[in-house]
């Protein structure tokens, strides 16, 4: 189909041209402007994990061992970025009472001290738990076991009175399936 149209003047492919390109230029500005704006942090944004976390009431943890705190990227990393510290194996039976009715807590204390020291709470973990228990406690059953326990939380309990903000008291009471856990 012909169509009556004159054939464009010689000038007008290049205002065409010229207006693409100043639509395109416009265009990429626009988007690159854009770009920025998504990119940069608002004023408000927390600088370390901890900080994002606590803008919203809430804190940001990270188990710690002991045996890690001589490890300056370790440390670094965990005194930035939480505020909240858990020790990783240190206050379970087998570490806080090793042999019945003897308490340790040196390295529990490690971990506390360390954290306290950088500002940060700190979970207690764990007072009760089916596993890492030591041999002595292994061997109780029925009311011996039970005495035990009450023993080890008590002596636990009043090393760190009313110093941890919180404490897992039971640790993994039930298997995966939802059911009970029958072990010791």
């Amino acid at each position: 189909m012909a169509t009556n149209s004159p054939p464009p003047s010689p000038g007008s492919a290049a205002r065409r041209s010229s207006r693409f390109r100043m639509l395109l230029a416009g265009t990429v500005a626009t988007v690159a402007a854009a770009g920025v704006v998504m990119v940069m942090p608002a004023a408000n944004a927390a600088s370390t994990l901890g900080a994002a976390a606590a803008q919203s009431g809430r804190y940001f943890g990270t188990a710690i061992a002991a045996g890690r705190l001589g490890d300056s990227a370790y440390t670094t990393i965990a005194g930035r970025e939480f505020s909240m510290v858990t020790p990783e194996n240190e206050m379970k039976p087998d570490a806080t009472e090793p042999n019945q009715n003897q308490f340790n807590f040196s390295a529990g204390d490690q971990v506390y001290n360390w954290a306290t020291q950088h500002g940060m709470k700190v979970r207690g973990h764990t007072l009760a738990w089916h596993s890492q228990q030591p041999g002595w406690m292994q061997r109780l059953t029925g009311s011996s076991l039970r005495q035990a326990m009450i023993n080890h939380i008590n002596g636990v309990m009043a090393h760190y009175k009313g110093k941890l903000a919180y404490w897992d008291v039971v640790n993994e009471a039930f298997n995966e399936d939802g059911s009970r856990r029958q072990s010791n």
